[in-house]
């Protein structure tokens, strides 16, 4: 085998020279290089790979001088197909890559879907490297749902299921064989039926559920018998006497297993043997006939030059004939898994189809809800500020509380999805730790006043006045684990308690303890109370939420890098410890400090364009403007805004995002054509990350979340306008 490789290598790089030297003195149409690049193909297909691997080589050179992405693109995959037959699996990958650098910068998806799967084959079922071969799998199913072809992701299922249950994961590998059985009729063919049968066989096999493995895998074998795919029904027979092994039916395992070997024989001499002959022992055969030359020309007598003929006629024959049963192996199980690894592409289509769909439903709902709360949020806000007389009102005060808490849960339900997307990074922010839960002891006074409980605090004066870190997921941590507790107690006490854990560096270690007296977590219950829209005890008539507070508590306190702990008794109370890091640096908390800007105020007053469909909103909106001493106009939708900007100037645009006829994109991107600076600022109800990008490219300086704080709008506002005066 060595000897072969070596005549094929020098083979190849003579060839490589010689039209190497031709293509750089002349080149071809590209008609003519995909017509080689063609042929290769052919080539390989019949498994002819010397000629193939011949042919490609010359196209490659011709596509790389025309410098056409696309067929350069294409016979570095041939290339590679061919090293992957003959087992080069490192040339292989090596290869593969450098097509897939070139179909890159092409539009052809199917290219680089039947690249990244290859490769994917390579990794997960030739070098084990699963999670890198996984990887190229996902990046396929993104090109195969472009291409639309469905039927690829129906059988990378049956590879999914197949894999799985070869490594003794059936649980793991069950959804994927039940996708494929609800398929069948719309994606399967008979090539696969046998297949299936099998795999359910298997299944029910490993649950013990005798009677329906047995049907399977009798139907599986009554498909092979009526198929000329005769390779699945070796398999069927070999899994068939496993299982009749299992139930103690030797005799008829037995039979199956005799009749596995028969049909194995059998594709053994009339498919494999042929193929692998033409791959291999054509070269072994030229090298044999050099030799006979050779030992003819010596001057040895006739009887030696015989013998040493013979004898390496006999090691020719031996050698040929292991190679031969090694290639034969090696292409039987790279063709078995190829057909049956295509599964792996639906499964990843149906996962990445249900997270989109989760996240366009999430963010649909929450514009929904945040755009009407907006309008209740604002509105409550206005009356208390001009009837003061109502301040003390308890009907006002529950109706915001009750609008702030619906927007919590709206809150929370973004939070999670976003925890989950890794899209939550956390921030470095100078705090005052006392301040930070004297406000969320302040925030939580109704809820406290609602059951009749006391919230105490207390915190070690061994902790620095001014901390580094994210307080707003601290805050947020604070507040679930506080509000549960005062949720779950009746005229009790909720205490919060920091402590100095430790010091390291410049890192001080806080520990913090949220305990209540309140009616406790029986043990039976506790391990399941971070799960997501779990509430344990829960009647009808207690508890309000959804559930997902302390499911987001141990989320975000996994990106700090730490853990929670519980400690309950029924009737006692609970009691949630944790410890988190935080930086304390003098210097760097002054500059953060200094670099505040606190002062809203101006001389000038500014004019402001509100563009708003909503008329509570437009109010609610106008009000908060006009109360800061500014002058602003309304307009209902981007038509009015383009008109009215022909006629009047502004200082700034407070554009809204969702508006009919004309969205707050497309408005802003047409006020930029008429080459205008004045500033826009996005005020809408949909989540920040999920239009940043698209906000940026239209030519918005930058985005407020509805409902908001009045004095974060006057902040901005005043920046923009600044800086807009300026650049000026």
């Amino acid at each position: 085998m060595p000897q072969m490789r070596i005549f094929l290598l020098l083979f190849l790089l003579l060839n490589c020279f010689a039209n190497s030297a031709i293509a750089q003195s002349e080149s071809l149409p590209e008609a003519k290089i995909s017509k080689l690049v063609d042929q290769a193909w052919e080539d390989y297909k019949e498994s002819n790979f010397e000629k193939s691997l011949i042919t490609s080589r010359i196209a490659l050179n011709y596509a790389t001088i025309s410098k056409n992405d696309l067929l350069i693109a294409k016979a570095y995959k041939i290339i590679a197909g061919n090293y992957s037959e003959l087992s080069e699996f490192d040339k292989a990958i090596f290869f593969y890559n450098k097509g897939l650098f070139y179909a890159n910068k092409t539009d052809d998806d199917t290219l680089k879907y039947r690249l990244h799967n290859n490769l994917g084959n390579i990794y997960c079922f030739e070098k084990k490297q699963f999670n890198k071969g996984i990887s190229y799998y996902k990046k396929s199913i993104a090109y195969s749902l472009k291409i639309n072809d469905m039927s690829q992701v129906y059988f990378t299922n049956v590879n999914i299921a197949w894999a799985y249950f070869d490594i003794n994961k059936f649980e793991e590998g069950y959804p994927y064989l039940k996708f494929v059985g609800n398929n069948f009729e719309r994606y399967g063919d008979k090539s696969t039926e046998i297949a299936v049968n099998m795999l359910n066989g298997m299944y029910f096999s490993h649950r013990n559920d005798y009677n329906k493995a047995d049907s399977f895998f009798v139907k599986a074998i009554q498909a092979g018998k009526n198929n000329v795919e005769r390779s699945d029904l070796s398999y069927a027979h070999l899994e068939y006497s496993k299982f009749l092994t299992k139930i103690k039916k030797y005799e008829e395992a037995y039979k199956n297993l005799a009749r596995y070997d028969e049909i194995a024989e059998q594709l053994y001499n009339e498919e494999k043997l042929k193929k692998a002959s033409t791959a291999g022992f054509n070269l072994e055969l030229d090298e044999y006939k050099r030799q006979i030359d050779k030992i003819e020309n010596e001057k040895d007598s006739q009887y030696q030059s015989l013998k040493k003929s013979r004898i390496i006629v006999i090691l020719f024959i031996l050698i040929s004939l292991i190679l031969l049963f090694l290639i034969i192996t090696l292409i039987k199980n790279i063709r078995f898994k190829k057909r049956h690894n295509l599964e792996l592409l639906k499964a990843k289509e149906i996962a990445e189809e249900a997270s989109l769909l989760k996240t366009q439903f999430i963010s649909t709902i929450s514009h929904e809800l945040r755009t009407p709360l907006y309008g209740v949020v604002g509105i409550t806000n206005m009356l208390l500020e001009e009837h003061k007389e109502l301040s003390q009102s308890t009907h006002l005060s529950a109706l915001k509380f009750s609008a702030r808490y619906l927007l919590s849960l709206v809150n929370d339900i973004l939070q999670i999805n976003k925890i989950e997307e890794n899209k939550v990074v956390l921030e470095s922010l100078t705090f005052n730790m006392s301040d930070e839960i004297t406000m969320i002891k302040n925030s939580l006074s109704f809820l406290a006043q609602k059951n009749n409980n006391k919230i105490s605090i207390s915190i070690d004066p061994c902790i620095p006045e001014y901390l580094i870190g994210d307080k707003l997921r601290l805050a947020q941590i604070l507040m679930n684990l506080v509000s549960n507790a005062l949720k779950f107690t009746k005229d009790g006490e909720v205490g919060i308690i920091v402590k100095l854990d430790r010091t390291e560096g410049k890192m001080y270690y806080l520990d913090f303890l949220i305990k209540d007296n309140g009616v406790g977590i029986a043990v039976v219950d506790q391990g399941k109370i971070f799960e997501k829209f779990v509430q344990v005890g829960r009647k009808d008539e207690d508890y309000q939420g959804t559930g997902l507070g302390l499911s987001i508590v141990k989320r975000l306190l996994g990106l700090f890098g730490t853990t929670i702990n519980l400690e309950s008794n029924i009737g006692e109370g609970t009691s949630f410890t944790f410890i988190i890091p935080f930086e304390y640096d003098p210097k760097k908390t002054k500059k953060i400090i200094e670099e505040i800007e606190v002062d809203l105020t101006s001389n000038e007053v500014y004019k402001i364009l509100i563009v708003e469909d909503n008329l509570i909103n437009q109010l609610v909106t106008k009000k908060i403007i006009e109360k800061n001493n500014y002058t602003c106009k309304v307009v209902d939708d981007g038509f009015a805004a383009l008109d009215i900007l022909e006629k009047e100037d502004f200082d700034l645009i407070l554009m809204d995002i969702n508006m009919p006829l004309m969205n707050g994109f497309e408005t802003s991107r047409r006020i930029r054509l008429k080459d205008t600076k004045i500033p826009i600022v996005a005020l809408t109800a949909f989540d920040k990350d999920e239009i940043t990008d698209e906000a940026l490219s239209s030519g918005i300086n930058d985005i407020i979340i509805k409902p908001f704080e009045p004095v974060r709008l006057f902040k901005i506002i005043n920046y923009l306008i600044n800086e807009a005066k300026n650049a000026g």
